[in-house]
């Protein structure tokens, strides 16, 4: 059986205020392709189909645009909720849309529901996890305590008594959004260990012969049955190496899986640049990120003038700006509380400017205006103490 593994689409995220409406659209047209190209028996989609729990109308439609494109192609898809996803607003519908072979597993009461599919080597029950919260379906479970694994290891437990009663021979699958010990995770995934300890072990998924991850956005293998196909976006610079794909998964009469990557168009390469103002203006080993999307590290001595405003002629599409100055600055490892004790308001304020110009400092006449409204400040608030109460 072919299966095509994807997750994290995030619909109705943007990137740095950009907006991903026309790249999302054009990968789900890519997914439809493949679909249709590689001869695909079943879509899996392991959560985070939207970026929020009450997404935008121009998501939603992705979203019904492509239940309706896959429906149409008679291929059986299987989405579970993320972290991100509202578990209830997906699963509206489910009952009448699993009609059409649109599967939606939102419910953590359904974990042990396969849906059933069969191909010339006999049957595949596919178990869709949804993002199961702890402090949300620990009594659901039967646990009095326990964080991500315990809840997790309960709703696989379910999984694995479910496959006992099945006919021997079935191969089972399981989509699962959660953050699995030993995964690489990036800047752009929302923290899950509220409720207790994030990571989870691999051995949770003992007993299955494939297991489609979601929740982390770099495409990874933590076994040949164990894989995030990560999200088909980047959704933060922290994701500049990263290859976006989907896994195109064959699982065999034996239970044993082969996959292969399949690229995910991207609108634009992403670039972290990192030297001096004038340095990223005129040197050409730049020349080919003119187009990329760019975050740049300014390591000037002195913040330049209108910064932004110069790199967006030579990199019109810069999106993130960071200064980081060779020097490093002073005293880094102390936290601000700690540099400013036991200074005054004036001289606070003289080493923030001392800070945002390295090597300049305030100007006298700067320092004098900065007295002066200092001393105005504080006529004011002498005069509101005296006022009677």
């Amino acid at each position: 059986m072919r299966l095509l593994h994807t997750s994290d689409w995030h619909l109705g995220r943007s990137f740095h205020r950009e907006s991903l409406h026309d790249a999302q659209r054009a990968f789900l047209d890519h997914l439809v392709a493949v679909v249709r190209s590689e001869g695909v028996d079943a879509v899996l989609v392991a959560g985070d189909v939207y970026d929020r729990a009450l997404p935008g109308l121009d998501a939603v439609a992705l979203f019904d645009d492509v239940l309706h494109r896959l429906a149409d192609l008679g291929v059986p898809t299987v989405f579970i909720s993320g972290n991100h996803d509202s578990a209830r607003r997906l699963g509206v519908g489910a009952g009448l849309i699993g009609r059409a072979g649109i599967h939606l597993r939102t419910d953590p009461g359904e974990c042990a529901e396969p849906v059933l599919l069969a191909d010339e080597h006999g049957p595949v029950a596919v178990y869709g996890l949804p993002y199961l919260e702890p402090t949300l379906v620990r009594e659901r479970f039967g646990l009095a305590k326990g964080g991500h694994a315990a809840v997790l290891g309960a709703a696989m437990d379910q999984v694995r008594a479910d496959l006992a009663t099945r006919p021997e021979g079935t191969r089972a699958v399981v989509l699962a959004h959660a953050f699995v010990t030993g995964g690489a995770p990036s800047d752009s995934e929302r923290d899950i260990a509220v409720g207790g300890v994030a990571a989870v072990p691999a051995s949770v998924f003992d007993g299955v012969h494939y297991a489609a991850l979601g929740h982390l956005h770099g495409c990874q293998t933590l076994a040949p049955h164990l894989r995030y196909s990560g999200s088909p976006l980047a959704y933060s610079f922290s994701e500049v190496r990263q290859r976006k794909t989907m896994w195109l998964v064959d699982l065999a009469a034996d239970g044993s899986v082969t996959a292969e990557r399949v690229d995910c168009p991207q609108p634009r390469p992403l670039a972290t640049l990192r030297d001096t103002l004038e340095s990223l203006l005129t040197k050409e080993e730049y020349a080919e990120h003119e187009q990329s999307w760019v975050q740049a590290t300014l390591t000037d001595a002195a913040r330049p003038s209108e910064p932004m405003e110069k790199l967006r002629r030579r990199f019109p599409h810069t999106l993130q700006l960071l200064f980081d100055p060779e020097d490093g600055g002073a005293e880094p490892s102390r936290s601000y509380a700690a540099r400013v004790s036991g200074r005054d308001d004036l001289e606070i304020a003289e080493g923030f400017l001392r800070h945002v110009r390295p090597g300049a400092g305030p100007e006298p006449d700067e320092l004098d205006w900065l007295r002066e409204g200092f001393e105005r400040v504080r006529e004011g608030a002498d005069r509101k103490a005296d006022l009677p109460r």
